[in-house]
């Protein structure tokens, strides 16, 4: 079993509790088979060595990297798991071949021209959704997986706000609020309405009393009226409702910012699945070799008379077992990334992987610095004070309703005869007046005070939820600085725990084919080599959940990114 170990140093993380972190090595975190092997050539040794403990503290803290080697001729290669590889980046010279070879689907295959550590200015073709949205693929080609794209961090976060659903679901209901208070500020100014109309009216007339005798008279008549209205705002529903529409834009600001937020934490949680189910496959895989390596070693021992037939049994459990939990470790590796590639909205014919695993970063404030920051940051206290005042401005509106009211119009008209069957000469009548109109609902049955009764209970709710939140948003900060703090520690103890079981596994291996020790030290041996190494992937990755827990409890961090129309 070959063992991938990288050294890396580890900075001093300005936590509450004062810590200095010394150097540490970290055995086999999520490296690509190449680093390994450029590890080897560097050191001039068969195998990679184990790196050793160097006690050291740095003067400034760094990024705490795990994975210092440098990068690979083919960047899409970093990320993959053993036996995977990327589709190539096609170049001038071979985009004919690219371009005759059978197009399983109506999508290019993803040919990125830069490492995808670098993000992209515009994302390729292969990653931006369908422009059509309503869109759903009929044939089985459509869906079929025919690439696979490795990303970073930083460009799956990019990515998630460019074609996320949710986000761009919130920018419209922002600009829908935003068309909203417009409406209601237009009221601010008079209306102006013009109405016309065209009638023709026939009256029948017997006898000779008229002077026209008897018979039919058919009169036409056109009219027009040009009327203006200013409400002059007296009953307070104006301004309240112009209130209200504001309170609404905030509101929707607040969601889209908690949105978004939301959603990095969402990507980053993906992401590190990703990540984690890659290193379970590493881990499994190396544990199969080795248990495949024990039976075979059993077999021949059996073969020349010195082993027996209970310990290849033995063996061929073991790696029955270790086959069984590397397909289940598969299984988890295909649902983790099929999940980042629905977090991302990237189409279904594009598989995402990740790059190597390594330390997120440091925290650099107390938990007391974090818990302030986060009252300060958090959209959703805010957004409980704002519904606080939206609710006071429904209250003004209800109330309204029996609060007498004042308008002024203005109208001006104009009236004509077109024509007329008794031969009457037309004319041409015009008019103008002004106005006030005042309007009070003496009695409602107290419908008006019951409403505003309810919207003082809303706001009351408010100020409790207001209350809840706050104490959640703590209980949040301290859970993640806690859990944060847990893995920092965890991680140097499972460092040296993977040293140790390699050492142990060694020295196993030795004592049995000397006779003085027993396949069974052998076996657990390996087996506890493959939990230390899972415990230290677990502990890195649980290490940076918590730093984006945190990041999220905070919020606010940096500046917002730009929302894509």
């Amino acid at each position: 079993m070959v063992s991938m170990l990288y050294s890396y140093r580890r900075c001093l993380i300005p936590l509450s509790l004062g810590i200095t972190l010394s150097g540490w090595s970290a055995v086999g975190l999520a490296a690509p088979n190449f680093a390994a092997e450029s590890l080897a050539k560097a050191d001039g040794a068969e195998g990679v060595a184990i790196a050793q403990i160097e006690a050291e503290t740095p003067a400034d803290p760094e990024p705490l990297i795990l994975d210092e080697q440098p990068a690979p001729a083919n960047p899409t290669g970093a990320g993959l798991e053993p036996g995977e590889e990327a589709v190539p980046l096609s170049t001038d010279g071979d985009e004919e071949d690219y371009l005759s070879a059978p197009a399983q689907s109506g999508l290019p295959l993803p040919q990125s021209d830069r490492p995808t550590d670098q993000g992209f200015d515009v994302p390729p073709e292969y990653l931006t959704p369908e422009a059509n949205p309503l869109l759903v693929p009929t044939r089985p080609e459509e869906v079929e997986i025919v690439g696979t794209q490795p990303l970073s961090l930083e460009t799956a976060i990019e990515l998630a706000y460019r074609n996320s659903e949710e986000l761009r679901i919130a920018l419209l209901q922002l600009e829908r609020s935003q068309a909203g208070l417009r409406a209601e500020r237009a009221s601010l100014y008079p209306t102006v309405d013009l109405t016309g109309s065209l009638q023709t009216t026939n009256q029948s007339s017997s006898g000779g009393g008229s002077q026209f005798g008897g018979g039919d008279i058919t009169t036409t008549t056109g009219s027009t009226t040009l009327r203006t209205d200013y409400d002059l705002g007296l009953s307070g529903e104006r301004s309240a409702r112009i209130s209200a529409a504001e309170r609404q834009v905030r509101l929707s600001e607040l969601q889209l910012e908690q949105t978004r937020e939301d959603l990095r934490l969402n990507t980053i949680t993906d992401y590190y699945a990703v990540q984690e189910a890659i290193e379970q496959i590493r881990i499994n895989q190396a544990f199969l070799e080795e248990a495949e390596r024990n039976l075979r070693d059993s077999q021949l021992r059996e073969e020349v008379g010195v082993g027996t037939r209970f310990d290849v049994l033995r063996a061929e459990v073991q790696v029955a077992n270790a086959r069984q939990t590397l397909t289940q470790a598969a299984s988890q590796r295909e649902i983790a990334q099929r999940q980042l590639s629905r977090r991302l909205n990237v189409p279904p014919s594009i598989e995402l992987t990740s790059l190597a695993v390594n330390i997120a970063g440091a925290w650099p404030l107390s938990l007391e610095e974090s818990i302030v920051l986060a009252y300060q940051n958090r959209a959703e206290l805010e957004q409980f004070l704002v519904e606080r005042e939206f609710n006071d401005a429904q209250r003004q509106i209800s109330l309204s309703t029996v609060r007498p009211n004042l308008g002024v119009f203005g109208q001006y008209g104009l009236q004509s005869v077109l024509g007329s069957s008794t031969g009457a000469t037309t004319g041409l009548n015009d008019g103008f007046s002004l106005g006030a109109q005042l309007s009070w609902r003496l009695f409602d049955a107290g419908a008006a005070r019951a409403r505003a009764t309810q919207n003082e209970l809303d706001i009351q709710t408010d100020e409790f939820e207001f209350e809840s939140a706050r104490n959640d948003i703590r209980v949040q900060v301290e859970e993640a600085y806690y859990t944060l703090v847990a893995n920092q520690s965890n991680i140097d103890t499972a460092s040296v725990a993977v040293n140790q079981a390699e050492e142990a596994l060694e020295l196993a291996t030795l004592r049995f084919n000397a006779g003085v020790g027993t396949q069974l030290d052998v076996l657990t041996a390996t087996r506890e080599l493959a939990e230390a190494e899972g415990n230290l992937v677990t502990a890195v990755l649980d290490y940076n959940r918590a730093l984006a827990r945190l990041e999220r409890a905070v919020s606010n961090l940096g500046s917002p990114p730009e929302i894509i129309n």
